[in-house]
């Protein structure tokens, strides 16, 4: 496993410490889950930053993923992706209903949900590797 060069922008944790405390360690993990799967998917450098104020993940060769907790649905938290891609489509016919989702956008939790870890974790590094995959039918899947 290869070193993950990771650049943060600290407005990141700022924003990590905005969230409710029954959030927190959910986005956490998330962002665990990210951080892991790039240094597993051979990722030479990370970048942690905000984009429309979500805590957002880019790899050279990916997709940005974001994720984010909101008010309005204070029992549920998401990681999004870019909506023209094909990657929320393509998880959709990997995995049906396994996730819940919004539209072409995101994956979305609920706070007592457990994880199917290993499958989201095949879907951070789809978006990941999105560049390079991209041409494939179902992304290589």
């Amino acid at each position: 496993m290869k070193n993950l060069s990771l650049t943060k922008n600290p407005d990141v944790g700022l924003k990590f410490k905005s969230y409710p405390k029954t959030v927190r360690p959910k986005l956490n993990y998330l962002r665990q889950l990210i951080l892991e799967t790039a240094k597993e998917s051979a990722i030479d450098t990370l970048e942690e930053t905000l984009k429309w104020g979500e805590p957002s993940y880019l790899a050279k060769k990916g997709s940005t993923i974001r994720i984010d907790w909101k008010a309005k649905a204070p029992n549920q938290y998401a990681m999004y992706f870019k909506c023209t891609s094909k990657l929320v489509p393509t998880f959709k016919v990997i995995y049906g209903d396994l996730f819940k989702y919004e539209k072409h956008r995101a994956i979305l939790f609920d706070l007592e949900d457990d994880l199917p870890e290993e499958e989201l974790k095949e879907c951070i590094r789809l978006a990941l590797n999105y560049h390079s995959l991209k041409h494939l039918p179902l992304l290589g899947k």
